[in-house]
This record gives C-alpha cells, sequence and structure tokens, in this order.
C-alpha cells in the first residue's frame, strides 16, 4: 500500500490546483478513485470553481464530516479510531468548518493537498474511515 500511496501522491502532486477538480477534498475522492472504487464525490466534483463554492457546500452539508460520511457510505468504507496506511480521514477544527481537510494517513502522518504540494499536517483527527 505504501508503494501505491506514494505513486499517487506523485500523481496528484503534478496537477495544479483547480477548486472543484483538484483541491483538498477532492484528493481523498481522488485517491480513492485510483484504488479502483467509483467516484464517491461525483455528486460535487466540478459543481464548484472557487473556495467559497465548496464551503457553501460545507456549510450545507453541516461541516466536512457528514459531506465525508456521505462518500464513505457509497463505497461501503468504515469508520475506525486509529488509521492505518491509506485510509482518510478529516481533520482539523470541530468548532470551525473552514478550518476542516480532506488527508489521507501515510502511516505516520495525514497528508493534505495545498495549493502547491501535498505535505503533513498535524491536527486533530475528526473522522476516520478504513477503505
Amino acid at each position: 500500500m505504501e508503494n501505491t500511496l506514494a505513486d499517487f501522491f506523485r500523481a496528484y502532486e503534478r496537477k495544479p490546483w483547480q477548486p472543484g477538480q483538484v483541491d483538498c477534498c477532492l484528493f481523498v475522492a481522488s485517491w480513492l478513485i485510483w484504488l479502483g472504487h467509483p467516484d464517491p464525490a461525483q455528486d460535487w466534483r466540478g459543481s464548484y470553481d472557487s473556495d467559497e463554492g465548496f464551503r457553501a457546500i460545507i456549510g450545507k452539508a453541516g461541516g466536512l464530516v457528514p459531506l465525508f460520511e456521505q462518500c464513505a457510505v457509497k463505497i461501503r468504507a468504515k469508520r475506525v479510531q486509529c488509521p492505518s496506511v491509506g485510509d482518510v480521514g478529516v481533520i482539523g477544527s470541530q468548532a470551525n468548518i473552514d478550518r476542516q481537510f480532506g488527508a489521507i494517513f501515510d502511516g505516520e502522518r495525514w497528508r493534505v493537498r495545498f495549493i502547491n504540494s501535498i505535505s503533513p499536517m498535524m491536527a486533530t483527527p475528526l473522522a476516520i474511515w478504513s477503505i
């Protein structure tokens, strides 16, 4: 799994940031597609083209955890307490939905897609799903 994840990180990091196509939340959905699952974010992929547009989707859902939960159900991912390599999650602030991020666990830390890179982020996991 580590090699597959490293290959995904290299490939995805080369893609230019584009809200609605390549961003911190679709990063997680793209990982699931890479693993052979159907696109769990197909309902909102391409439906926004700015950070403000995505914040509206997050706000309507009540935060990133409920939005990701909808995606997890589509691929039958299971909620877990402790992540393993390749698991996905929402990390960040429970109280501030603008500070919640989709992330992938690399075995040591959570990785997040930023505008110019995929980098580790130290933050509290709010929900974790095993793939």
